[in-house]
């Protein structure tokens, strides 16, 4: 095997939750420009039909799943569904995700819960299905995002929930490596500064002294740019790492 041919997934079958748009979106075509059959799910099925024709329509090979996996009850189902429509699975993306920019002391219970239910426990879930269906099959590989929030407090903006709630992600993702990799399965986390989507305001004037000027690389980086390193955790490039949290951030995290 080539160098270039370690990271062809070419025959793997991949989930994505969240990958309607934003980042999961990138990370979905990432997944099936490199070869990959792949499933997303997320909640809205208009957003995930237009997802669906723009890819399907660049030649790739993707389908949706309606679901929520923030409710516990849905989660096997949205797992067991993707592992029929697809026939197997080999890559989970653990993508979905949610935050809220509010101070400590105005932030409510259901707000806490609310990002925790998803950010964690939704991850843990799919996790812990999606190794059932792993293991009896050989292994596979998880890919969980993270975020440079889960390393470093961000400012100006307080989001003390969705830090803790990545950094949970981080320390989870090691755990579950430690834990599953007698069982072939690895497991790997990517964590993205700031990247401009729909959702994150990336670009407003008066964030971009403390999200851009203060990286070294200057800038914010576009979803695309998060993609390959994703393909790269996914494939037998990385067959030698588990436990990992590859930050992708332009130098941010570095002050």
């Amino acid at each position: 095997m080539s160098v270039l041919d370690s990271f062809h997934l070419s025959g793997r079958r991949a989930l994505v939750t969240g990958g309607s748009r934003g980042i999961g979106k990138a990370l979905t075509r990432g997944l099936a420009e490199a070869g990959a059959d792949v499933a997303f799910v997320a909640r809205d099925p208009e957003i995930s039909a237009a997802t669906v024709f723009e890819l399907r329509s660049e030649g790739l090979s993707v389908l949706a799943v309606n679901g929520d996996i923030a409710d516990g009850s849905a989660v096997r189902g949205v797992i067991a569904r993707a592992v029929d429509l697809l026939g197997g699975l080999d890559i989970l993306v653990n993508n979905a995700g949610t935050g809220v920019h509010k101070a400590a002391l105005e932030l409510s219970e259901d707000e806490w819960d609310d990002i925790f239910d998803l950010n964690v426990k939704a991850m843990w879930r799919c996790s812990q299905e999606a190794a059932r269906h792993m293991t009896a099959n050989g292994g596979g590989v998880m890919v969980n995002v993270g975020s440079m929030s889960g390393i470093i407090v961000n400012r100006p903006q307080w989001q003390v929930a969705y830090n803790a709630s990545k950094a949970a992600v981080h320390h989870l993702t090691k755990s579950l490596a430690a834990e599953w990799a007698p069982l072939g399965i690895r497991v790997n986390a990517l964590a993205p500064g700031y990247v401009k989507t729909e959702l994150a305001p990336a670009d407003r004037p008066d964030l971009r002294q403390y999200w851009v000027e203060e990286a070294p690389m200057r800038r914010y980086a576009l979803p695309e740019e998060i993609a390959p390193a994703a393909v790269f955790l996914a494939s037998d490039a990385s067959s030698f790492m588990t436990g990992s949290i590859v930050v992708i951030d332009g130098g941010y995290t570095l002050w």
